[in-house]
């Protein structure tokens, strides 16, 4: 799953060296934190946060195919 995150925000910001993905563990199943440049946040949330809920969708599917749940914040 972090790899995908990872995929995707690369793909979609204008400075794809400062993107980092952090997975943790915890009780509510898999974290991702994702990290971007202040000036690329715009385009990882996307208008309405449809970029954000559309990754947010992605692991959630991932996740439930491999038996855990998961979540993604944006830092």
């Amino acid at each position: 799953m972090k790899e995908l995150i990872e995929y995707i925000a690369k793909s979609i910001t204008n400075l794809p060296d400062e993107v980092a993905v952090t997975e943790e563990t915890d009780e509510r199943g898999i974290v991702l934190k994702l990290q971007v440049a202040d000036e690329d946040k715009g385009r990882v949330i996307g208008k309405q946060g449809r970029v954000a809920e559309a990754m947010r969708t992605l692991i959630r599917v991932k996740a439930a195919k491999q038996g855990t749940k998961s979540t993604l914040e944006i830092l």
